[in-house]
């Protein structure tokens, strides 16, 4: 996995979450609060969620093959889906599970002190395992806000880590909230209120990463600084006088597919159109690298074509018109 991948990220979210899911358990057996076994099967989620992607950064390195000849970049993608359904099922479901039953049939809490003292250790550990994933964030996210950087990064581990963490840490308040509140009333219904809280978090927390990578899954276009160094490396004025279509698509996180019919000169050889369709490449590359499959298809530009505007089902090569 790239730099990029946040591998810094994930496994400081890993072995936060590992330390943290025993010290929850251990509350858990101690107290019996049900916030703290939500919590506990939740860092146990987060845990095998990093691990997910781990194992897609590592897989996704494989060389390609005939039968995958544009390698295996999207495996990223898929394990960063994989987390989003085990937080939703794992971690939201059985916390919503959990909190119905310790509502419908509560119970006196016993060794407060433990879920106390185990919540601020993991309100800790949290924090610093999120603050990793804001300066991994920071170093690539640039100019963008948290939302744009959130919906629009290629790469889906290191906004994978930033959600689960501020999930994570949200979570711990509420546990903590569920807690005290029971505590102080002596009505530990409040400590079932608590998870079901804790519950819908992790639902939607797992909703917005599955809308997100599904986008990443179906198909993302390069993004618009990157199409426009595409375009400007394109069109020399010379040999390339315009672009008459063109198609991006991330085949990887770092990995990125150009297609493009360009117009060239009618009265330029073959020998010319080809070294003219070599000399854009590689202008291409140098301008974004991580443009790794480059298909130029030569055309002569006609102003019937570019009539048709922007329409996709008008454009040369889009998609064929529906029939009504």
């Amino acid at each position: 996995m790239s730099a990029s991948g946040g591998t810094k990220a994930i496994v400081a979210a890993l072995l936060a979450n590992a330390a943290i899911a025993v010290a929850k358990f251990v509350a858990f057996l101690f107290s019996g609060s049900s916030s703290m076994l939500a919590e506990s099967v939740h860092s146990v989620a987060d845990s095998g969620n990093q691990a997910l992607l781990l194992l897609g950064g590592k897989r996704a390195q494989r060389q390609a093959t005939p039968q995958h000849p544009f390698g295996y970049g999207r495996e990223r993608y898929i394990y960063a889906f994989l987390v989003s359904i085990v937080l939703f099922s794992v971690g939201g479901l059985f916390a919503i599970y959990e909190g119905y039953e310790k509502i419908k049939h509560p119970h006196e809490l016993t060794h407060w002190y433990w879920p106390v003292g185990v919540l601020v250790f993991a309100i800790i550990a949290e924090t610093f395992s999120f603050r990793t994933a804001i300066k991994e964030s920071n170093a690539v996210r640039g100019e963008r806000s948290w939302k744009e950087f959130v919906r629009h990064a290629k790469a889906p581990e290191l906004p994978v880590v930033l959600l689960e963490d501020l999930g994570a840490l949200v979570g711990l308040v509420l546990a903590l909230g569920g807690v005290g509140l029971a505590l102080l009333t002596g009505d530990s219904v409040w400590d079932g209120i608590g998870t079901l809280c804790i519950g819908v978090l992790l639902i939607l927390i797992a909703v917005v990463l599955a809308l997100e990578t599904k986008s990443l899954l179906l198909g993302e276009a390069a993004g618009a600084e990157e199409t426009r160094k595409i375009e400007a490396a394109l069109v020399d004025g010379d040999t390339v006088t315009r672009i008459i279509h063109m198609r991006t698509l991330h085949i990887g996180p770092e990995e990125l597919l150009v297609a493009a019919k360009i117009a060239v000169r009618h009265d330029n050889t073959a020998t010319e159109v080809a070294a003219a369709i070599d000399a854009a490449e590689s202008r291409i590359r140098g301008a974004v690298p991580i443009a790794r499959v480059i298909y130029l298809e030569p055309d002569i530009y006609r102003e019937a074509e570019a009539a048709k505007g922007a329409d996709a089902a008008a454009t040369p090569g889009g998609p064929a018109p529906t029939e009504h």
